[in-house]
């Protein structure tokens, strides 16, 4: 009997401690049990209120199950953006014209060290910041089809496969290579068909053909999902009618059943509530919220989710059953970058502040701006023989801009090299460097530098375009077009001051031009004996830009983009056939053609071997 009771008792005191530890310990906690096994146990333990609460970006603390509130938007297309320090690589565009993947795969890299650390030093102060999570709603990928739009700078240019590949490594770069955790998690967006115009965003309607759309468009897209990408975020538009945050074409059919995207699937922001307030193609908001969630968004940046779904569950249009099946691919993506585990367990928490803006990142940042810049024109002036030139000006509307430097959606430091502090720097103590602004963007009858430039060697004039002028709607307030661009012309200031600089000085004069996309060179080409484009070139452009003027490297940046004569070469700018655009469909005499990209290097062909027959032009050769 006394055996019976004890047993009893033991038997009691285990079922209490599995209780207990289930509780203080539940599945969902369980860094060994599956993803979809702890993903259903957390379903089980939230309230419909509090899924509810889930499926905006901004999702709060869930007190009662000691869960961190967390912002989903945090922004890093060449650095982190928006958030305190941090290093500010070159725009995305400049990367590009490096058609060098394996070292925009290093960026992606050291962006999501920088995303872990900062993560981690504001986790231990109970900081859950917007813009401060590792939830990437990068890269961009959507083609740059024409120069007017104002994002284009954003992307990787006009070629799917060239941005494919780039969008392949940063992706890459940023999840990391940990066979359980995310480093970060990347989002490929604007999905799909979206490049502007910026200012009818909201509404637009993009009419593709499905030649267009699948090796075009989509082309980029499909190579980021085979790749592994965590997340996708369908874009403010419409395709063929069909608003892309509710449209099952593109969501199911494509993406989800054809491609077998496994991620979440976020809405830009605000973009549900255009489709009632711009495309008006769905009557109430409890219906907007029912359409959005059988389509198959996981989280919406925005408020309608949380708001309406109730409401649409209380009318019958979705039930709690829906709402867990949208909460499974947000819920395993914070599974995956280690939310819910012991930190001891994921290799990425031990990152801190030594691993933001350091040493190698800040010399990543240089070799990256150094390889992205092009040149454009040569005429026997570069490299500088530092002896030539004892006395030079530096003068330009964008010599000391650092918004020319850190193009849009940018981080913050101490350590912004301008390009006439780059120059002044690299020029070093015995020679004469003088600064003058020369002009602005506006005044076309007053500029300096004049006499400074007929009293010295050499003049480097750093003109072109800022974000401020063409970028996203709202951020570039200057730009006449809502964003973009209303023409390829440079600022005709800076025309005026190159031509007076020509006009007063025969010595040699280098123009530098920064931009993120196709501007009109030949305007300022009679009056410059070299020409450099440095794109917005990051945090080290000015010393990358010296190093290329002195010769420390030879400039290797290829235009990712075509550089046509004028806008009205090109169709409309809202029609979205690919006929006529880009260097695949464009028949056209250009400025300067894709891939184009002057270098100091001379070299010669020869035959290693010399063939033993040697054809005409006019010869026929058969294979087989």
């Amino acid at each position: 009997m006394q055996k019976s009771i004890t047993a009893s008792l033991l038997i009691a005191s285990l079922c209490a401690s599995v209780i207990a530890s289930a509780q203080t310990h539940p599945l969902y906690k369980q860094a060994s049990a599956p993803i979809d096994t702890r993903v259903s146990n957390l379903l089980k333990l939230l309230t419909l209120p509090e899924k509810i609460s889930l499926l905006g970006n901004n999702s709060p603390a869930i007190a009662r199950l000691k869960i961190d509130p967390y912002n989903w938007w945090n922004e890093g297309l060449h650095g982190i953006a928006r958030a305190g320090e941090a290093t500010i690589f070159p725009q995305a565009i400049g990367m590009a014209a490096t058609f060098n993947d394996a070292l925009l795969k290093e960026v992606g890299s050291d962006v999501s060290t920088e995303a872990r650390a900062k993560y981690n030093l504001a986790a231990k102060m109970n900081r859950h910041l917007w813009y401060m999570g590792l939830s990437f709603w990068s890269p961009n990928i959507n083609i740059f089809r024409d120069p007017r739009w104002g994002r284009g700078q954003e992307t990787y240019g006009e070629d799917p496969f060239l941005t494919s590949r780039m969008g392949t490594a940063y992706v890459t770069g940023l999840q990391g290579n940990n066979s359980k955790y995310l480093k970060t998690s990347a989002c490929a967006k604007h999905y799909a068909v979206h490049s502007g115009p910026e200012a009818g965003r909201h509404s637009f309607n993009a009419i593709v053909s499905e030649k267009d759309l699948r090796e075009t468009y989509l082309y980029s897209f499909k190579k980021l999902v085979d790749a592994g990408v965590e997340s996708v975020m369908c874009a403010y538009n419409r395709i063929n009618g069909e608003p892309c945050c509710t449209g099952t074409t593109m969501l199911q059919n494509i993406l989800r059943k054809e491609w077998g995207f496994k991620g979440h699937i976020v809405t830009d922001c605000g973009a549900l509530d255009d489709i009632i307030g711009g495309h008006k193609v769905i009557g109430s908001r409890e219906e907007l919220a029912a359409a959005a969630i059988k389509a198959g968004i996981n989280l919406e940046c925005g408020g309608v989710l949380q708001t309406e779904v109730q409401n649409a569950i209380d009318k019958g249009l979705i039930n709690e059953t829906d709402v867990d099946n949208a909460l499974r691919g947000s819920l395993s993506t914070q599974i995956k970058l280690g939310f819910f585990d012991d930190n001891k367990l994921n290799p990425y928490s031990r990152y801190g502040a030594d691993s933001v803006h350091n040493k190698q990142h800040i010399a990543l940042a240089l070799q990256m701006a150094q390889q992205s810049m092009a040149l454009l024109k040569n005429d026997g002036v570069l490299p500088l023989p530092k002896d030539k030139y004892p006395s030079m000006l530096v003068t330009g509307a964008n010599a000391a801009s650092v918004e020319a430097m850190v193009g849009n959606y940018h981080g913050i430091n101490g350590d912004i090299v301008t390009i006439a502090e780059g120059i002044a720097k690299a020029a070093g103590p015995a020679t004469a460097v003088q600064y003058d602004q020369g002009c602005d963007n506006i005044d076309t009858v007053h500029f300096g530098g004049i006499w400074a430039s007929q009293n010295s060697d050499i003049t480097v004039v750093v003109i072109g375009l800022t974000p401020l002028v063409e970028g996203e709607e709202g951020d570039a307030f200057l730009s006449p077009g809502g964003g973009d661009k209303i023409s390829l012309d440079l600022p005709r200031p800076h025309i005026l001051l190159l031509q007076k600089l020509r006009a007063a000085s025969k010595k040699p004069i280098v123009a530098v031009v920064t931009a993120g996309s196709n501007v009109d060179i030949a305007a300022i080409e009679p009056y410059a004996d070299a020409i450099v484009l440095a794109w917005y070139p990051g945090e080290q452009g000015g010393t990358a830009l010296a190093d290329i003027l002195y010769g420390k490297v030879s400039p290797s940046g290829r235009l990712p983009v075509t550089f046509y004569k004028s806008l009205n070469d090109l169709p409309d700018y809202k029609d979205y056939s690919m006929k006529g655009r880009t260097y695949r469909y464009f028949n056209g005499s250009v400025q300067y053609p894709f891939g184009f990209g002057l270098s100091y290097t001379t070299f010669n062909y020869a035959w290693s071997k010399m063939p033993k027959a040697m054809y005409a032009l006019a010869d026929k050769i058969d294979f087989s």
